[in-house]
């Protein structure tokens, strides 16, 4: 029977976890079996940190030490030992070194954590030993941790992490079979817990974490009392059990999930996947992606690999789960100016260039690439190689204009990257919108950019594509990346949020409205497993809030499994041609197994963890043209029709909205225009509200602009 059968018991358990996790009497951690064992133990967390500046603010103003070192007396081993350690917060490299000798390094992972380090026969001395945590070497990035709860045990690693052993079966409850999915081990105290185990065939495994393809797994840990979730990606329910496991005992251990989101007729796709074995860097191994995106639940991967074009179906044939997704060729083509993921490939075409340095030959050589069809810019307000390509140097986001000229080639862009979250989750979608009033057709993206096992796991970020997903395993490619092209998606990330305009239109369509239409009949639902809530609805309408909810959806008043709210609207016909997106947005979630990451480069040490989902644009076609006319448009028939003339333009604009100002307001400035003129700004006190916050709107972007490109 599943044991979350209401959202109040679920929460409840987590509330557990968290307050046992403040609990640091050593004692209590160790298994009785082990405690004639230990040569030495420090029971203390110790903060450290790495730079001169806090990383967040829930550290303490002043860290302990920006190392850790700790003398200790033992007798000398002449058989393997071990150390124990919990782990928080890591995101740089840390050395552990006993007696000058390199043990390893800290598993670089944001989650709290116990992890294990060999002690080589002969390592420890008699009498004086010297036990260190520091950086490897200078480095720039600032690093907050805490470190501590050091054990020294005089018996060898995998002794301990094998005194019992636990076996897990988790079953489909609506298929009644076995399921991939992912099992989440949490200690007494809430930590995850290595376990003695290694991947293969079947499993993936990292500290406190085994992935599973057959929904069953068998592994060491030491004895002790544990608490153990397993899921399957966001469209899943969560069970858990809580044991207590003695030394020598094998136990055995059944649970069930089902999925509670329904996305019939769409597609759950990742357009971001790293492998270590392909790219070179993260964690995860080809095989081990295999494992993980059949667990996650993930039916359309896209492979995008470095520089690298990489077919995934072999892998995931010897791997015994190609009926759980079909792969996708592709490319995340790694320029000096900016990352690409482009798809879908044809199996024997070259990789394109990366060594090309404007955007226009980039595009250019994405797109003679035998099959690709969608170039998606990837993080663009994340540095790399000293660019920001949607950072204010070089763009201003509000009209969607590259200030240096580079062509706009892409056909997508990421609004959410897991791995890569920005300090305000709405910044992304701003963006977007900025580009999309300047009328590039871009589909929105939620992507995982996962390299990792366990730390930025596959699929956590996603985007559904409308598409027929009976078969998993085979997907039509095709039909997929032609909706995708065309916007008919959902983004995800822990939430879904869906859009229906006059009962018959949704995202990536165009809404023909008549001259009799007054109003539009909008419904919107927000959907999400029952371990994830949501607070917040927003419209847009070009980038502009138009309307906003909030959501107060106690798990007892859903009105239906996987759906947190659903209401209709009736909405005033717009004067001219918009898109509407829908935006839903939640607490994030703070325990490990489904973990909201912290963002990747922060602009700031406070920082609120968010889910969020969006739909694809639906736009209406209020004119009658058959198109979709973007603000742009309507700024440049303004322009032309007011002859460069402000007072006319001004009244030219008065029926449009804010983002057909703002558009306007960059072709003003452009054609010569001064807005900072003591006339231009008489002139704009007279105009309409929408134009006057238009035009402010720009010039606080041109500003900005100004401000970082000073000298």
């Amino acid at each position: 029977m599943n044991r979350f059968q209401s959202r109040p018991h679920f929460v409840l358990l987590s509330v557990a976890i968290v307050w046992l996790s403040l609990l640091t009497n050593i004692q209590a951690m160790q298994p009785d079996s082990s405690a004639d064992s230990i040569v030495w133990q420090d029971p203390n967390l110790h903060h450290l940190r790495l730079g001169n500046e806090r990383e967040w603010l829930e550290f303490p103003e002043q860290a302990e030490a920006p190392s850790f070192a700790s003398s200790f007396t033992a007798q000398a081993n002449t058989t393997d030992a071990t150390l124990r350690l919990r782990q928080q917060d890591v995101k740089q490299p840390w050395d552990v070194v006993l007696n000058d000798q390199p043990l390893g390094q800290l598993v670089i992972d944001e989650n709290d954590m116990i992890v294990y380090f060999d002690i080589p026969a002969g390592l420890l001395a008699k009498g004086e030993n010297l036990l260190q945590i520091k950086q490897p070497t200078a480095q720039a990035s600032v690093d907050d941790i805490r470190v501590g709860e050091l054990v020294v045990y005089n018996r060898p690693r995998n002794e301990l992490l094998h005194e019992a052993t636990l076996q897990v079966q988790v079953k489909d409850t609506q298929l009644d079979r076995l399921t991939p999915c992912r099992i989440t081990l949490f200690n007494e105290q809430g930590s995850l817990q290595t376990v003695g185990a290694f991947s293969d065939s079947h499993t993936a495994v990292r500290p406190g974490i085994v992935y599973t393809s057959n929904g069953q797994a068998q592994f060491g840990l030491p004895a002790g009392r544990y608490t153990i979730f397993v899921g399957r990606g966001f469209e899943y329910s969560m069970d858990s059990q809580v044991l207590t496991i003695s030394p020598g005992q094998t136990a055995s251990i059944h649970l069930e999930i089902q999925r509670e989101v329904a996305t019939p007729g769409y597609v759950a796709c990742d357009t971001h996947v790293h492998t270590r074995t392909h790219s070179g860097h993260g964690d995860a191994t080809v095989q081990e992606r295999m494992v993980t995106l059949a667990a996650e639940g993930i039916e359309l991967p896209v492979a995008t690999d470095h520089n690298v074009n990489i077919d995934h179906r072999p892998f995931a044939e010897v791997a015994g789960v190609q009926q759980y997704f079909t792969p996708v060729i592709g490319n995340e083509v790694t320029t000096k100016i900016g990352h690409f993921n482009v798809f879908p490939i044809a199996p024997d075409a070259a990789p394109p260039n990366y060594r090309l340095e404007d955007w226009e030959s980039i595009f250019a050589e994405i797109y003679q690439t035998p099959g690709v069809e969608i170039a998606i810019l990837n993080h663009g307000r994340d540095l790399h190689s000293g660019v920001r390509p949607l950072g204010p140097k070089l763009h201003n986001s509000v009209v969607g204009e590259n200030l240096q000229g580079w062509k706009i080639g892409m056909n997508a862009m990421e609004v959410v990257n897991s791995s890569a979250t920005q300090t305000d989750p709405m910044q992304l979608l701003h963006d977007w919108f900025g580009l999309l009033n300047r009328g590039y057709g871009l589909t929105p993206v939620g992507s995982s950019d996962s390299h990792d096992v366990g730390r930025h796991f596959v699929g956590q970020g996603r985007t559904y594509i409308r598409a027929p997903d009976e078969d998993p395993g085979n997907i039509d490619i095709q039909t997929a990346v032609r909706n995708f092209a065309e916007g008919r998606v959902l983004v995800s990330y822990g939430l879904l949020v869906d859009m229906l305009v006059n009962d018959q239109y949704s995202a990536g369509d165009l809404v023909t409205v008549t001259t009799n239409d007054e109003q539009l009949e909008i419904s919107i639902q927000v959907s999400g497993p029952h371990w994830v809530d949501a607070d917040s609805l927003f419209l847009f309408a070009n980038g502009e809030l138009i309307r906003e909810h909030k959501i107060v959806a106690p798990a007892q008043n859903r009105p239906s499994r996987g759906v947190i709210w659903r209401q209709n609207w009736t909405l005033d016909k717009p004067k001219h041609d918009v898109h509407l997106v829908a935006v839903a947005s939640g607490p994030g979630i703070d325990q490990a197994y489904w973990r909201t990451a912290k963002p990747y480069q922060p602009d700031s040490a406070e920082w609120e963890p968010r889910v969020l989902a969006c739909t694809g644009s639906v736009w209406l076609d209020i004119d009658g043209d058959g198109r979709r006319t973007s603000a742009f448009d309507y700024a440049q028939q303004a322009m032309h029709r007011s002859q460069g003339d402000l007072e006319k333009l001004l009244l030219e604009l008065q029926p449009y909205d804010a983002a057909v100002a703002a558009q306007a307001a960059s072709l003003y400035q452009a054609a010569g225009g001064l807005w900072l003129s003591d006339s231009a700004q008489q002139a704009l006190r007279t105009a309409s509200a929408s134009t006057r916050s238009g035009v402010q709107q720009y010039l606080d972007a041109w500003r900005l602009n100004q401000l970082v490109n000073l000298p």
